[in-house]
């Protein structure tokens, strides 16, 4: 645990992970399909919904993921060796043009039509808060696990849950002007960030649990 209280640029770090891992951006087509059927005012309550429960998610993973892993005796290293992993895997997808299939399995899909409200299911959870943005939280709330340090996690996660919101607001617009190569390249670039993103997770990971392997 590091008791080192991070400055500006660490939260911000934190942030854009945060949105490489969720690419609200490639989500847009996503939310305009699932909301086609619906108003403005409903699909603004869908918007709000989602956003509010990622936000609540994420405090949650930020507040409690260090006691669940203490609870199954699983230590943060090995726990970020395996968010590295599926952050990677999950930046492989965004790059291939494969995201949606991966966070989404054809189960889940058939059951979102049944449902009235997607805002928590599936839009907040699995398309945005979903295994990787969770692990990247906990992983940063054990590594930096003291009260400024939570606080700043949780103005950065308030941000971002506003951002999205703003962003889906905005949605017919932003599909108009950039259309979906506009999306897909974005995607690709998000992609980029977040395999550099994985492969630092993994490099810490190694280098606390094998001290003398790395120099």
């Amino acid at each position: 645990m590091n008791t080192v209280v991070l400055d500006l640029s660490g939260y911000i770090k934190f942030f854009i992970g945060l949105f490489a891992l969720v690419n609200p951006i490639g989500i847009i087509p996503v939310f305009i399909s699932m909301t086609r059927f619906q108003g403005l005012a409903e699909r603004n309550k869908t918007n709000l919904t989602a956003n509010l429960a990622v936000a609540i998610i994420l405090w949650t993973a930020l507040f409690l993921g260090d006691g669940i892993l203490h609870l199954f005796g699983i230590s943060i290293d090995s726990f970020r060796i395996a968010g590295g992993i599926l952050v990677m895997t999950i930046a492989m997808s965004m790059i291939s043009g494969k995201l949606g299939e991966d966070k989404q399995n054809k189960q889940e899909k058939s059951e979102t039509a049944i449902r009235e409200s997607i805002g928590v299911v599936p839009l907040a959870l699995p398309l945005m808060a979903g295994p990787g943005a969770i692990s990247s939280t906990i992983v940063w709330s054990t590594r930096y696990h003291n009260w400024q340090n939570l606080l700043g996690f949780s103005l950065a996660i308030a941000l971002f849950a506003g951002c999205c919101w703003l962003l889906f607001r905005a949605a017919p617009l932003m599909v108009k002007v950039l259309g979906q190569t506009g999306i897909n390249v974005v995607t690709r670039i998000m992609g980029l960030l977040l395999m550099a993103l994985g492969i630092e997770f993994i490099v810490a990971g190694i280098k606390s649990l094998f001290p003398g392997l790395l120099g």
